[in-house]
């Protein structure tokens, strides 16, 4: 049994991920943990899923809460990610020093990351020693623009300023944090080809 859940991880480990650190907030406690098991479920109305550790001190906040925070990882926040994926003081007393704001959950969105979607639990599901959450977006966003979905207000701004460069002019597209075979992964030179969508449509920038 121990050598089946050890290839277990090692084929699964054969997908490469992007890497998120889900946050909460549950009154005044904040809670945080590296997570890549998460994806989106639907369009109508938008959806997205994520699964969290039994024995994850962060679960019960969430439960209790009902609200998350997806924030996707930058190949800079490698800190980040070690950090919230590790029992220290740091991570649950200092919630990593990590500085945030908020967008309409109360979840602490992480400043300087890839985008974030802040959702609201609509259902919980038991996945064998993990529980797995479906949360509805509330709002969702990028370094340049920000969408409330509750309320439709759709907001753009500098993102030099958002993200605390003093108003410099840099709008560099961030490149991603990926986890693959166990490790930390970066992007390398990236290669666009059209993809096909159901319709079979090829559309350049890789959307469907």
């Amino acid at each position: 049994m121990a050598l089946e859940k050890i290839f277990f991880r090692q084929v699964m480990g054969r997908f490469a991920t992007g890497v998120t650190v889900v946050t909460t907030r549950h009154q005044e406690v904040l809670g945080g943990l590296t997570v890549n098991a998460f994806c989106s479920v639907s369009l109508e109305p938008p959806l997205i899923l994520i699964c969290v550790d039994l024995k994850s001190q962060t679960l019960p906040l969430i439960r209790d809460s009902k609200v998350f925070a997806v924030n996707m990882l930058t190949q800079q926040q490698e800190e980040l990610s070690n950090c919230f994926a590790t029992s220290s003081p740091e991570r649950f007393d200092f919630f990593c020093n990590a500085t945030h704001h908020t967008a309409v959950t109360g979840a602490p969105i992480l400043d300087k990351t890839l985008a974030f979607i802040d959702a609201r639990v609509v259902a919980e599901y038991p996945g064998g020693d993990h529980s797995i959450f479906l949360g509805q977006v509330a709002a969702m966003g990028t370094a340049e623009r920000t969408l409330f979905v509750e309320d439709g207000f759709d907001q753009h701004y500098d993102a030099a300023i958002a993200n605390g460069q003093n108003g410099s002019s840099q709008h560099a597209d961030p490149s991603p944090l990926l986890y693959y075979q166990g490790q930390y992964r970066h992007l390398g030179n990236l290669q666009r080809k059209p993809t096909l969508t159901t319709t079979g449509t090829a559309h350049e920038d890789g959307s469907n």
